[in-house]
Parts: structure tokens; sequence; C-alpha cells
């Protein structure tokens, strides 16, 4: 897949250097690690790349993993946490249960890979943040320079979680408000729902739309009609939780078929099929999915921006020697 110009890359350059609205975002820098740990992104890079040939799981889980830590408590690796007998930590509130394990284990790794070469300096927030990227861009997503400097956070609690993450059932203005919250637009919305490109989706979360939609009516009928027996025939109703893959046409690839995808009606979550169905977005969706190089930039744009949310400086946060426990 052709890779972005370079003139998408100064885009992004130049919006990771202005407009840094969120609190703690001003201590981000593309260069932080220039002298300390020259070659974190290397050595990122590297385990990211062995994760991927292992298992297609990979890009997708990791994605989403940087996503659901930003949504709470912004972008601070507390959902990295392992829980202990005294505290449920993020990880295992229920929003989170369906987080794959290949998301954590990448992170992980590439830690323990940095803390070798650079021991005690760069965060897991910021491994997240690099992971996250790097496996946008193996995918066949852009590649693009990374704010980092985030500090890892303090807390991790599953009470934190409720209310905090978009639901797949979601009305257009639920999505919107619960990305206001964050500081985050309905551009972004959009163009961060193009993770739904890569990874897969439990039945559970979908299968209100093939069986219980609503009365008189089980099958939802912004869905492709095909599609929906398809669907059908992977989610029996009152079957059992099966995996189904996000992007049927490319499912190994983040791209903007994902959005020729919602105009054929076949959006696999609610919330990705009522990006074309409402008239404030589908605009937007017609856009992305008529141009490889207008998704690749809005993309880029919209992770530099969710990479700013809730970040820690200070005394609100540290390094983790470990991941998944505190110091």
């Amino acid at each position: 897949m052709a890779r972005p110009s370079s003139l998408l890359i100064l885009a992004v350059v130049g919006a990771a250097v202005c407009g840094l609205a969120q609190p703690g975002a001003a201590d981000l820098k593309v260069d932080y690690y220039a002298s300390t740990c020259p070659n974190v992104e290397a050595i990122v890079r590297g385990v990211v790349q062995q994760k991927l040939q292992a298992t297609i799981r990979t890009a997708g889980s990791t994605i989403r993993l940087f996503f659901h830590d930003c949504f709470v408590e912004g972008c601070d690796g507390s959902v990295l946490i392992e829980s202990t007998p005294g505290n449920q930590a993020e990880k295992d509130a229920s929003d989170n249960k369906s987080l794959a394990s290949e998301g954590f284990d990448t992170v992980q790794s590439a830690k323990a890979a940095v803390e070798a070469a650079c021991p005690d300096t760069v965060s897991c927030a910021d491994v997240l943040a690099l992971a996250t990227r790097d496996a946008i861009a193996m995918s066949g997503g852009p590649f693009f320079p990374i704010e980092l400097g985030r500090l890892d956070g303090l807390n991790s609690t599953a009470s934190s979680v409720p209310g905090q993450l978009p639901q797949p059932n979601q009305t257009m203005d639920q999505l919107l408000a619960v990305f206001k919250a964050h500081g985050l637009n309905m551009s972004d919305l959009v163009a961060l729902s193009a993770a739904h490109s890569v990874g897969l989706a439990h039945c559970s979360k979908f299968s209100n739309r093939l069986y219980k939609f609503q009365p008189g009516q089980p099958t939802d009928p912004t869905l492709n009609p095909k599609y929906a027996r398809f669907l059908e025939s992977k989610c029996p109703d009152g079957g059992p939780d099966n995996l189904v893959l996000l992007d049927q046409a490319s499912p190994a690839e983040l791209d903007n078929q994902y959005y020729r995808n919602l105009q054929d009606g076949g959006g696999l979550l609610g919330s990705d099929e009522v990006l074309y169905t409402d008239n404030r977005t589908r605009p937007m969706v017609d856009a992305l999915a008529n141009s490889t190089a207008a998704f690749y930039k809005a993309f880029a744009d919209a992770i530099v921006r969710l990479g700013r949310v809730g970040v820690k400086s200070g005394r609100r946060g540290n390094i983790r020697k470990q991941c998944d426990v505190f110091n």
C-alpha cells in the first residue's frame, strides 16, 4: 500500500506542535527521548513487527488498548495494571473484559526491551503510544511522528470506567457526547472509528441488530441484507458469543475500505453504520471513502489528538518499571 506523502508527515508534525488544549499535553514532544533513549522508536517497532508476524490480532488489539487507555483517566497506561486483592483495576471492568491479550503482550514485551536499553526512562504510556503508531503503519495505515513525554498514572480502578467509553449501540448524539467529554470532536469520531478496519468483535456486540432491533422489525434495516444473512450464519440467535472480523473485505489492512463498507450497509456495529446514516457525518464518510490521502491525514491527526487526552505530568505520574504493577 502506498505510504503517505511528505506533505502528510509535515501536516501531522504541524498538528503535533500546536493546539495543545489538553492539560499536560504541553509537555509532549516528538523528540522527547532524543538524548535519554535515542533508539526507543526502533526498539518498539522491532517488537511490534515480531508480534504482527505472529498473529493478525496484534494490530487491532494494540490500537484498541490505546483507545481504551486514553478514554479512561487519560493516556497514562492505567489500563495495563493488573488487579490485586485490594483493587479491581481498569482492565477488569466489564467494558474492558474483551480487550485481547495480544495488545497487553505487545506492550509488555516492548517495555521489557526498552527497559533493557534505557532503564527507568520511558513510560508504559509512551510505549503503548509508540506501539499503536507502529501497528497502524504496519497494517497499511499512515506512519506519522508521535508525541512523547507521558507519565504513567498512579491509579487504576474498574469503577472509573463506566460511562467513559463509546458503546456499540449508542446514537450519534451519545457518541458525540462521549467524544466531547474527552476534548474530541465529530471529525475525530469519524476518523478514529476506522480503527474498526482491523480486529474482531463478539456477536454480543451486534446481535441485537440481527434479532432484536425493535418490535416487529428484528433486523436493523440499515444492514445490507446479504451481510445480515452472513452475520446470522456466524452468530446464530442464542448461540455462542463467537468472534467476527470487523472488516470482511480487508481484515488485515487498516484502510478506508471501512468507509466503503458503511456506504454499502456493511458496518458491523451500530455505532459504525450510524456514521453513514446520520446526515451530519455522512459527507465525511464519503470523503474518506473516496481518498486514501484524506483518510491517512484524518486518521493520523485524530490519533495525535487522542494521544493528548488526560496526559499526566509532574507529581501526577511516574515511570513504571513494569507496566502491569505500580512501582
